[in-house]
């Protein structure tokens, strides 16, 4: 294929996804996917020094839905170049340096993955909100964005002006949406979208979004740089979360870029990268403007965390709590550096709300180590299956009962149940039995018929003689660990019964609560549910537990095996007697690190705000929990206070 086919062949691809994504909010495609495509036609069009006249690197977004009314911005709005690397960056930076001579202080901010909106204010009011459209016309959606709840419907400033930003939907409404939707949404950035170019403005309002202002556009009012713009931004009321710093050299740009990228995962909205821009405003009309891209600005991307690829089965797998699970086994696919080739459809319920067939191309999403989950059907193909749900387990042939969305194996003696068990039962946040792992527990399963953790607590050097890999030593090794494993705290033991959804934390607060082992047996469902953290479902779990005739017997025949349970060590220091909540994301420590060093003099951290906290510990994007505290009167400091209190 010659390059004059091939660009017809990319342009009618990209122009295919783009009507489908801005004009449809119908996916079909990643962005990172979109992009390989697009560069590749950008690569061509640069070799060849020829466009096609409806080329999409002529165009911003994509044309107005004509069933929307339409209306011409004041000021053109213009879509981003990007860079992926350092390399890419540095060009940018030495273009810049070319048209002025010097590399001038840039902001950089966080790039919302979303939908674009302007807002015109005139004499202090929110007159009309349109889409970006094709960057010249967009539609009016005014009624749409008069949903968003936090948006000012007024600010102090009374001349003409125009506010741009983001609608998004954060990943806790998401969440919260689609835990009753009939059809659940794919993405946050593909919700947001829908809900706005929506003609009904009620389904904007269920989804419950927000807009994140981030530029001016016409303005009546002049600023000198673009942090001056945040500032106004920030003080007539706009949502402006997110880190933004004005970078002085191309390393501490990149530095924000990095550090960014590793704490995106903790944030409660979508980015897909950073963007900078030249701080000075004058100097903006000096470096000027392509006839798609400021030259003055540029997104700095970040690795893809979704993409789209072939469902080529499901098989289920068999938790310890007899959860039939899914797992989606797909055509590999690279998200972010990693090969991806299976993913999570949580239960059932999830693969009948997300109508995902073998066989359907379906979007893939990753963040961090969290394991990949199928989001929902990028295409429907031909021949596609319908995935049916299975009568029987798929391990041990018992029948299967179903209890809401969920399967559940009825069989006692389900082998990887069972093995499940034992491992979660030794490991180290639990009875802590060193040498003791998920391999070695399918293997005394399968050759000396191991059940539960009682026999594993009464095992001799007689049962275990003989078996492959054991000699003496590991032996004596193994039962020292299981006897050392007997002196333990109240915590571990409850974690290691394994209650479905009771996870370390929730143990300890258990335990803080109750105090003993009895008081937590006979604790009502009222009782368990004032327990900080615990709600209804998580209430009941422990409850039906304790009130079960056969685990009561377990607990019985552990301690029988001589378990004991120890004071928990007692730690003081700066926060002693102190109830302290962690929101936001820390520059210097992750949630874990902060809560170590809270509990390690003396605190204790919270996972929600209330009376009954002391302190809040606020780092960048805090959201709803610092404006809570703020409202409850609840000291608030940041992590140069934090390091101070205890001393660094």
């Amino acid at each position: 294929m010659d390059n004059l086919a091939r660009m017809k062949q990319l342009v009618d691809t990209l122009n295919e996804w783009a009507r489908l994504y801005y004009e449809e909010d119908a996916p079909v495609v990643s962005d990172a996917e979109y992009d390989k495509l697009y560069d590749e036609l950008r690569r061509l069009e640069d070799e060849n020094g020829y466009k096609l006249n409806n080329s999409p690197t002529r165009r911003v977004g994509g044309a107005p839905k004509k069933k929307f009314e339409q209306s011409e911005h004041l000021a053109r709005l213009y879509s981003l170049d990007k860079c992926q690397s350092k390399d890419e960056f540095e060009e940018w930076c030495a273009r810049v340096v070319k048209a002025v001579g010097y590399l001038p202080e840039l902001t950089c901010e966080y790039k919302f993955d979303g939908l674009t909106l302007n807002l015109l204010y005139e004499n202090g009011r929110l007159s009309k909100a349109t889409t970006r459209g094709d960057g010249t016309v967009g539609e009016i959606v005014t009624e749409q964005v008069k949903t968003i709840k936090k948006l000012p419907a007024e600010i102090s400033f009374k001349g003409v002006i125009e506010i741009q930003g983001e609608g998004i939907l954060r990943l806790s409404q998401l969440e919260k949406y689609n835990s009753t939707a009939n059809e659940p949404l794919k993405n946050a950035r593909n919700g947001a979208a829908g809900a706005i170019r929506n003609l009904d403005p009620a389904v904007t309002e269920e989804r419950g979004l927000s807009f994140m202002a981030y530029n001016i556009g016409y303005s009546e009012k002049s600023f000198k740089t673009q942090a001056e713009m945040r500032e106004f931004l920030k003080a007539e009321g706009f949502e402006v979360e997110g880190a933004f710093e004005v970078a002085k050299g191309i390393s501490n740009a990149v530095n924000f870029a990095d550090d960014t990228e590793t704490k995106r995962s903790e944030l409660d909205y979508l980015i897909d990268g950073v963007v900078f821009k030249v701080n000075d405003v004058a100097l903006r009309d000096e470096i000027g403007v392509t006839e798609k891209f400021p030259k003055w600005a540029v997104a700095y991307k970040f690795k893809a965390d979704e993409m789209t690829t072939r469902l080529n089965d499901v098989v289920w797998q068999v938790s310890r709590s007899a959860k039939l699970n899914p797992i989606a086994i797909l055509e590999p696919v690279d998200i972010g550096g990693v090969t991806v080739a299976r993913a999570t459809l949580n239960n059932y319920g999830d693969i009948q709300k997300k109508r995902v067939r073998i066989g359907d191309r379906v979007f893939i999403r990753r963040s961090n180590d969290v394991i990949p989950e199928i989001m929902g059907v990028a295409t429907e193909e031909d021949g596609a299956r319908v995935i049916e749900k299975p009568k029987v387990c798929p391990v041990c042939g018992a029948p299967v009962k179903e209890i809401g969305a969920f399967l559940y194996c009825t069989g006692e003696e389900c082998a990887p149940q069972i093995v499940s068990k034992l491992d979660h039962f030794a490991s180290k946040d639990a009875m802590d039995i060193d040498g003791f792992s998920e391999k070695t527990a399918e293997q005394f399963y399968n050759e000396i018929g191991l059940k539960d953790a009682v026999g594993l607590m009464r095992l001799t050097s007689f049962d275990l003689y003989g078996l492959e890999g054991f000699a003496d030593k590991k032996i004596a090794n193994l039962l020292n660990a299981i006897e050392a494993s007997k002196k333990t705290t109240l915590d571990r033991f409850v974690f290691a019964l394994g209650i479905d959804g009771i996870g370390k934390k929730t143990a300890k607060d258990l335990v803080k609560k109750f105090g003993n082992l009895d008081n937590l047996k006979n604790a009502s469902i009222e009782e368990l549910n004032a327990v900080d953290g615990i709600g209804g479902i998580l209430a009941a779990n422990v409850y039906d537990y304790f009130h079960n005739e056969d685990n009561l017997q377990y607990i019985a025949n552990l301690i029988d095996c001589g378990i004991a349970f120890k004071e928990t060590e007692k730690k003081s220091g700066v926060f002693s007697g102190m109830k302290v909540v962690l929101t936001g994301s820390l520059p210097t420590y992750k949630r874990g690190e902060a809560t170590k060093l809270i509990e390690n003099n003396g605190g204790e951290v919270a996972s929600a705000v209330s009376k009954s906290v002391n302190l809040v510990v606020a780092g960048e994007d805090a959201g709803s929990k610092l404006e809570k505290a703020e409202k409850l009167g609840i000291r608030i400091i940041d992590e140069n206070e934090f390091k101070s209190m205890l001393g660094i």
